[in-house]
């Protein structure tokens, strides 16, 4: 019996060391992206005055989710100031379709691109740490399975046979 309980420290232990090994690459591979995100958006050197944003923190970078999603709803504001919606900017079209040449068109384009890149680095950074807390908890997880099959196996050392 004692050497079943062993085998199953032994395998107890081995699934605790996966779970932390799993657990950092979670936090590697969550900084990693993150740094990635973080640095492409600093060196855009746009700051939230670039795109209106008046005040103490006119000057600040957008390199963070916070600061791309004030960006973005900025944009968004600014955007349904020239059409509600894409639809109301057709409809009050002259041509009644998308006109490359119109420069209120060209300027919601562009205002629903900047807006639509900014979210995409809010919600990219939001899963970022979304793994990189996955990882953390694999790590404690791991460590918490790791220990349980140490235990176990120093148990059944301690155990006398057929006991």
């Amino acid at each position: 019996m004692s050497r079943s309980i062993r085998y199953i420290g032994v395998a107890i232990l081995i699934l605790g060391v996966v779970g932390v090994a799993m657990g950092i690459a979670f936090v590697v591979e969550g900084q990693l992206k993150a740094n990635y995100i973080t640095n492409s958006m600093r060196q855009e050197q746009v700051t939230l005055g670039d795109i209106g944003i008046q005040g103490a923190n006119a000057g600040q970078l957008i390199d963070s989710a916070a600061t791309a999603q004030l960006a973005a709803n900025t944009i968004k504001e600014h955007r349904q100031k020239i059409a509600p919606t894409y639809d109301a900017l057709i409809k009050a079209s002259a041509t009644g379709k998308f006109d490359v040449t119109n420069p209120t068109d060209l300027a919601y384009a562009q205002a629903i691109n900047l807006e639509n890149y900014l979210y995409l680095g809010v919600a990219s950074l939001g899963l970022a740490t979304v793994v990189t807390v996955s990882g953390i908890s694999m790590i404690v997880t791991g460590i918490a399975i790791g220990a349980t099959g140490l235990v176990l196996f120093r148990l059944a050392k301690k155990t006398p046979p057929g006991g």
